[in-house]
């Protein structure tokens, strides 16, 4: 196998189980890798650290095992599925009826570049690395093993987050059915109640943004009887959550005429409801600019404004004036759900973005919640670099 040698001192974040090798860390290579190769990675003295794959780039390695272990062994990635499964078993019933769940989040759950999430009885795998798209198969027989007559269908939608010299020679597509099961079109599934039809081969992500269901069903204590703004609503889930928990008017906005087209046959899905729904495909800035609702309650949340250092200060500045905004339009004692998703945008330099927006507006603002991405979302406590969804609800005087 070919072995990684690090720098002294380099095996200290290993040693406390953070998973990225960089490549200022290595001393040197022995052996020819090349991109998605599985290799260990050793430190000065030859000691054994771990193993995981090997790319080019920034993040060279990336470790799926703090010690020994045969990648090529299929009882590694049962046993990994398994120890997630377990996880999500302390949350929720997993094989519940249209059950809709994250059930491996990549550095969460030890297998960094792995994203594997739940739609009913079909998994969809996401694979954000060359190697873990190359062990792919071993994968879905994992999940064959652990979930048996549970699942029906592992679809890959790895196309869209693999690095573009990869991803432009693949195609998504199913990589396993079970016998005379068809999938033809959005399916529903069901979350905390509420149905929604997800459509895996032709949305974002992997189909639905599972993060937030906890964040939806926290804006259900808050909409019964009120006036509701879901800006960037994507499939509206936000929306149908604010309907069904009793709001009087939901306006939902996003600029993209598919998602609104989705977010308007969930919102029929969801029917009956006591409230009125209006959708609007619209720039949520230009929106906020022209309407003349004040809103009781508002949910902001924009899809991510900086992917790299470089852009972060124009990702705050874009975060503040959407902020600003927003706030302009929530009525007296309003209440505010407002996020990011931008990893590079931390969760104190948010707050104090947001907290820089209600000084410009002028009005008192007080802090009811701080919000992060679902428990089947877990984060390492050695890989802070995997919490990377960032929330506030705010009630403002």
């Amino acid at each position: 196998m070919i072995q990684i040698y690090l720098k002294p001192g380099k095996e200290v974040p290993v040693l406390r189980f953070h998973p990225w090798i960089f490549s200022g860390a290595i001393s040197h290579v022995e052996g020819n890798p090349e991109d998605g190769d599985v290799v260990e990675v050793r430190d000065r003295k030859g000691a054994l650290l771990g193993v995981g794959h090997f790319h080019y780039g920034s993040i060279t390695v990336r470790l799926l095992s703090f010690g020994p272990a045969d990648l090529h062994d299929g009882l590694f990635w049962t046993q990994k599925i398994q120890n997630a499964l377990d996880v999500r078993a302390l949350l929720f019933d997993p094989f519940s009826e249209g059950r809709t769940f994250r059930l491996l989040h990549g550095e969460g759950d030890g297998l960094s570049g792995l994203i594997v999430d739940i739609y009913g009885d079909s998994a969809v795998v996401q694979c954000h690395s060359i190697g873990m798209y190359r062990q792919k198969e071993m994968v879905v027989a994992a999940l064959r093993n652990v979930f048996g007559a549970h699942l029906k269908a592992v679809y890959d939608k790895s196309a869209e987050a693999l690095p573009l010299k990869f991803a432009e020679k693949m195609n998504n597509g199913y990589l396993w059915t079970a016998d005379s099961f068809v999938v033809e079109g959005p399916q529903i599934v069901v979350e905390n109640g509420a149905k929604f039809h997800v459509d895996w081969q032709k949305g974002q992500k992997t189909g639905f943004f599972l993060d937030q269901r906890d964040n939806r069903q926290l804006l259900s204590q808050y909409a019964k009887d009120k006036t509701v703004l879901n800006a960037f609503c994507y499939t509206g889930g936000f929306s149908c959550y604010a309907l069904k928990a009793g709001a009087k008017l939901v306006h939902s906005v996003d600029v993209s005429a598919k998602a609104m087209d989705t977010c308007a046959e969930n919102v029929l899905l969801n029917l009956p409801y006591p409230g009125e729904h209006v959708g609007y495909t619209e720039d949520v800035l230009q929106f906020l600019k022209n309407t003349e609702h004040q809103y009781q309650v508002m949910v902001i949340d924009p899809p991510a404004y900086a992917k790299s250092m470089e852009k972060r200060h124009n990702a705050v500045q874009g975060y503040k004036r959407l902020n600003v905004a927003a706030m302009n339009k929530l009525a007296h004692g309003g209440v505010l759900f407002t996020f990011s998703c931008s990893q590079v945008v931390d969760r104190d330099l948010f707050y104090h973005t947001i907290a820089a927006a209600a000084m410009e507006v002028g009005r008192p603002v007080r802090v009811l919640h701080h919000l992060t991405q679902g428990a089947d979302h877990p984060v390492s406590l050695f890989h802070p670099e995997g919490s990377y969804l960032k929330g506030l609800v705010l009630k403002l005087d």
